[in-house]
């Protein structure tokens, strides 16, 4: 199966935001061949993971070197991503440095369409969470400005919208 196949499984089972989710699989169905790479300038599906620390009420956010924005780790999908969950996976251990992130089960934790500067239109953000282990030790990668925990209350006080909506659908779906 390829990656775009996967994306538009994991895109018909997601259950909410049901006028995003759409615009993603028509994305993908107008865009066959490039839908889920860089090259679509006409926008493309990126996964992101908000890598979180339940034990400590507490999420690792990234201080994105090219937007100055606090943000999830993530980005755009690699030709060795099998899935849409390795692409988020493979993104939050490389940009966070933590080691034994585990995603939280149930696939996607949101969907997040937003405008990119330069040859991109937008990215098309399949959104999940990832477990760090008790011991998680971060590192920054040459992608980040700063590399930073913050309690889930600190969150609104130094990210976008985007990003808090995420850290409360994580929330949400993290064992009581």
């Amino acid at each position: 199966m390829s990656l775009r196949d996967d994306a538009v499984l994991v895109l018909k089972a997601y259950e909410h935001q049901e006028d995003l989710r759409q615009y993603y699989l028509d994305h993908l169905s107008a865009h066959p061949e490039d839908g889920m790479w860089k090259a679509c300038t006409d926008g493309h599906v990126t996964a992101s993971a908000l890598v979180v620390d339940p034990a400590r009420g507490r999420v690792l956010l990234t201080l994105h070197k090219k937007l100055g924005m606090w943000l999830q780790m993530g980005g755009h999908c690699e030709p060795g991503d099998r899935t849409l969950a390795d692409a988020a996976l493979r993104e939050a251990t490389e940009e966070s440095g933590v080691r034994g992130l585990t995603l939280l089960p149930g696939g996607p934790v949101r969907l997040d369409r937003h405008p990119i500067p330069g040859p991109c239109t937008q990215h098309l953000d399949v959104q999940y969470a990832a477990v760090a282990p008790p011991d998680a030790v971060e590192a920054i990668s040459d992608e980040s400005l700063d590399l930073r925990w913050f309690a889930y209350d600190e969150v609104a006080g130094v990210a976008d919208t985007s990003v808090v909506r995420l850290v409360e659908a994580t929330r949400e779906r993290l064992p009581v």
